[in-house]
């Protein structure tokens, strides 16, 4: 690459979206690119070129739109569409239902089994409404809290840790452990109250190496949001809890179609995109 050693770049301050500034950081392109599947070399490619066309304020959302747009350039569909991963779980919304059956889907493929979505269940002092009770492979058996944002930029922080805590003091009968999930990376503050309390945090990047993303990435478990649906094919998707975009290379595409409304034809296009990704 161009900038032999260079790692940011202090000419190029980014604007987040939350209006922080940061500076133009190659190393973070190119281990982005390689998560989605670009090898070393097309990754640094794809950093020089960015940075080439990169000026002093320009927002980390250009910055995204412009890498996938050299993956498009470059014909490399597959790893554009796995770039597009976080963008395709906050298309899961715009409420957080559909990220809770989505996440309890994750966990299942990782050894969980769910037990119920959305129930309510009586404490010592009130009733709450519990997005996921799962049972973990050592028999623990958890109060999942997942929250959901979707407008990146957003951090789940502190406030979130503790209502977590709160409601799993007043149901400590019910569980043996609790769990908050989301789907942007967690404030410092929010960890180090989570570690304190021996929370289970599993959000963007966190823990480190094995965030949601590494969850969803290591065993192909993409929504169906990453095949571009519209809002009435993600409706139908919805309703019957087909979530998993990888679900569509094991059905029967005429019995899918009766149960979602959507045609054998559309059904059969989105099954040759999600092969092609995986």
């Amino acid at each position: 690459m161009g900038n032999e050693g260079l790692r940011v770049d202090e000419s190029v301050q980014l604007t987040k979206s939350d209006g922080r500034k940061v500076l133009f950081d190659f190393d973070k392109i190119i281990s982005t690119c390689i998560r989605a599947g670009a090898s070393r070399n097309l990754a640094e490619e794809i950093a020089q070129k960015v940075f080439e066309q990169s000026y002093d304020g320009m927002t980390t959302k250009e910055v995204y739109k412009k890498i996938l747009r050299f993956l498009k350039d470059e014909h490399y569909p597959k790893i554009q569409n796995r770039y597009r991963l976080r963008e395709s779980i906050m298309s899961l919304g715009p409420t957080g239902f559909i990220f809770e059956s989505f996440v309890g889907q994750i966990l299942e493929k990782h050894g969980y089994s769910i037990e119920s979505i959305r129930s309510k269940l009586k404490g010592q002092c009130v009733e709450h409404e519990i997005d996921l009770i799962a049972r973990s492979s050592t028999n623990n058996r958890y109060m999942i809290e997942c929250k959901y944002h979707n407008i990146a930029g957003i951090f789940t922080g502190l406030k979130e840790t503790l209502y977590t805590h709160a409601r799993f003091l007043d149901l400590k009968e019910e569980f043996d452990r609790e769990m908050l999930v989301s789907n942007t990376q967690i404030s410092g503050d929010a960890i180090q109250y989570a570690k304190c309390v021996g929370q289970d945090v599993l959000s963007w990047r966190y823990p480190k190496d094995n965030g949601l993303e590494k969850m969803i990435e290591d065993q192909g478990l993409y929504p169906v949001t990453l095949l571009h649906l519209n809002k009435n094919e993600l409706d139908a998707f919805s309703k019957i809890n087909f979530l998993l975009a990888r679900n569509l290379l094991n059905v029967n595409i005429d019995e899918l179609s009766r149960q979602t409304g959507i045609s054998t034809t559309r059904l059969t296009t989105l099954q040759s995109k999600i092969n092609q990704i995986l």
